[in-house]
């Protein structure tokens, strides 16, 4: 395969003038079982751009970490990546051998994993696994002058220095978190994909985390995928979100707008289970199950699921299209640029959700 160090230009109006940090193009990842192929991730694109925070979201099995994966090239065996490109700061990771992906990671783009329990190696202190990153990348460092960059990287995320000397069991699980997003952000990578990073962690630790994130984004000017299915957390902290249903994209849009008038019917579901603090009602729950992902069917991936299916949508697959600046959908109800101009199915498909 060919490795591109092509400067990727926007794909849409809203993109205009940004720079490209990551492109994702028509990428596709399969697992491999013996009855068929599991088709994880079926043709996604999309791109982030220079100091966003973009959210990828979507319930369990949607294809979401799988992405990600796919974009650090560390989709395990039996899966594969089968087709497409993922171009992060001008150059195509799916083309790169092994030694060129050692050189690029932590450089170009880090991750902050989902488990941090199980992230850091628990017989290591918090000075030697920062360390390591930083001279694999860099060389032997001085001393000093390596410690003082550690220090520096704990205060940053809000870690006392006596972390420093710490093993990880000596930590909470907030802490551990934030010594990841230290070591994610230790060489100053453009872009971070981070894993659900608040899982399994209480609400106000959650917070703590969250904050952290935010302000290191701040700090730095990185561009971030924030990976998750906290609806409530999304509309807190990402520019843009991108709504993953069975391995494909149904919409991508702005967060505001995403909330204000949220296009896909799968959209608005997950926008209706956010528990209210203003009022007592019963949260939505999506009937059926997703189909078989070794056999998607022929029309919309979401039809036996979808409250407002039509008969097109058992037998023609929606296009994602772009209706108004960054808000794209894959849903057909809205088959032309007039149908979304007036809302009325985005609101009436609304209306029907509140009952």
């Amino acid at each position: 395969m060919s490795t591109s160090t092509s400067t990727p230009q926007a794909k849409t109006a809203y993109g205009a003038g940004r720079e490209v940090v990551l492109d994702v193009d028509e990428l596709r990842v399969h697992y491999r079982t013996p009855t068929g192929d599991v088709k994880a991730v079926n043709g996604v694109s999309f791109q982030v751009f220079a100091g966003e925070t973009v959210g990828l979201v979507g319930e369990s099995g949607c294809g979401k970490t799988t992405t990600a994966m796919a974009v650090l090239r560390m989709v395990q065996p039996p899966g594969r990546i089968v087709s497409g490109h993922a171009t992060v700061a001008g150059t195509d990771v799916v083309g790169l051998n092994e030694k060129e992906l050692r050189e690029m990671r932590w450089v170009k783009l880090a991750l902050i994993p989902q488990g941090a329990m199980n992230s850091l190696n628990p017989v290591m202190r918090i000075r030697t696994q920062i360390a390591d990153a930083i001279e694999t990348h860099l060389g032997k460092q001085p001393k000093e002058k390596l410690k003082a960059r550690i220090l520096e990287l704990l205060n940053q995320v809000g870690l006392p220095a006596r972390v420093y000397d710490m093993y990880p069991h000596e930590l909470s699980g907030g802490m551990k978190q934030r010594v990841c997003v230290a070591m994610a952000i230790a060489l100053n990578p453009p872009l971070i994909i981070a894993d659900e990073p608040t899982s399994a962690l209480d609400v106000v630790v959650q917070r703590v985390v969250a904050q952290t994130l935010m302000d290191v984004k701040k700090r730095l000017g990185v561009s971030m995928i924030l990976i998750g299915h906290d609806m409530g957390l999304q509309a807190q902290m990402v520019d843009r979100i991108i709504v993953m249903y069975a391995g494909n994209i149904v919409e991508i849009a702005p967060i505001t707008r995403a909330f204000k008038i949220p296009l896909h019917p799968y959209t608005q579901l997950l926008i209706a289970s956010i528990p209210s603090i203003k009022e007592r009602k019963p949260l939505k729950v999506t009937e059926g199950i997703t189909h078989d992902l070794r056999n998607p069917p022929p029309g919309c991936v979401f039809q036996y699921r979808c409250p407002f299916v039509q008969e097109i949508c058992r037998t023609k697959k929606p296009t994602l299209r772009e209706y108004t600046s960054g808000h794209q959908a894959a849903c057909h109800l809205y088959e032309s640029p007039d149908d979304m101009g007036s809302h009325a199915q985005a609101a009436a498909a609304m209306k029907e959700l509140d009952r």
